[in-house]
């Protein structure tokens, strides 16, 4: 197996899959719907074409900073209400979106196909469309591309808990990262695994499960760190 690693950090993030209408909601990690749609702004793929060889790839997540969620409303006009109704001439919809702050993730994927993965790797150092944290107003706060982040020959766990990791001025309050790692035998399920391209926006249940690792089994970079923290 080879793997993909990319960071996505930045002050503000939303990973939704049940956001309807209204009410705008965040996972507290990265969809795989959300990181795939990343991808293909980086590859240049329009929103009409085949996402398959994407979504074959496994996917897993360490969470090297869980940031903290919180909330904002938008006022929008001339949107179709969440009764189906258009409101009237000058009336405003109110919409509450969730997000995150400051969080930070290593995220990982997985698969067989060097060359696409390679492919990824190459758009993502020089994206065709600009990245964005799930929402086109979160712009990343460092580069989601790492520059050692191909790694051949390794499984998806094994590049999560050893690739170096940001220290953060609140390290001493955490004992362990969580790890999510897409498994068909997961006990959590997200709603998140695309089945279509972007355009149709249709996504099937994906099992997940999470794992702990002590924070003294994780290497620290040594470089200095853009992080705020």
């Amino acid at each position: 197996m080879n793997v993909l690693l990319l960071r996505l950090t930045g002050p503000m993030q939303s990973w939704g899959t049940q956001s309807r209408f209204t009410i705008r909601d965040t996972g507290l990690e990265p969809s795989k719907s959300g990181v795939i749609g990343l991808v293909c702004a980086a590859l240049g793929r329009p929103r009409s074409d085949s996402i398959g060889d994407l979504a074959a790839l496994h996917m897993g997540v360490r969470v090297d900073h869980e940031g903290s969620m919180t909330s904002d409303y938008h006022t929008t006009l001339n949107v179709i209400k969440a009764s189906g109704t258009k409101p009237k001439p000058g009336e405003a919809v109110v919409s509450t979106r969730y997000y995150l702050a400051d969080a930070d993730f290593l995220v990982g994927l997985e698969g067989d196909d060097l060359r696409l993965l390679e492919a990824i790797d190459a758009a993502l150092g020089e994206p065709h469309w600009p990245p964005f944290l799930g929402r086109k107003a979160f712009p990343p706060g460092e580069p989601v591309h790492l520059v050692d982040g191909l790694r051949q020959n390794q499984e998806l766990r094994q590049a999560l808990e050893t690739y170096p990791r940001c220290r953060r001025s609140d390290d001493s309050k955490i004992a362990s990262l969580r790890l999510i790692l897409e498994d068909p035998y997961g006990e959590a399920v997200r709603i998140d695994q695309p089945i279509s391209p972007f355009a149709e926006r249709r996504f099937a249940p994906r099992h997940v499960k999470t794992k702990f690792i002590p924070l003294s089994e994780i290497p620290i970079q040594e470089e200095p760190c853009i992080s705020p923290s």
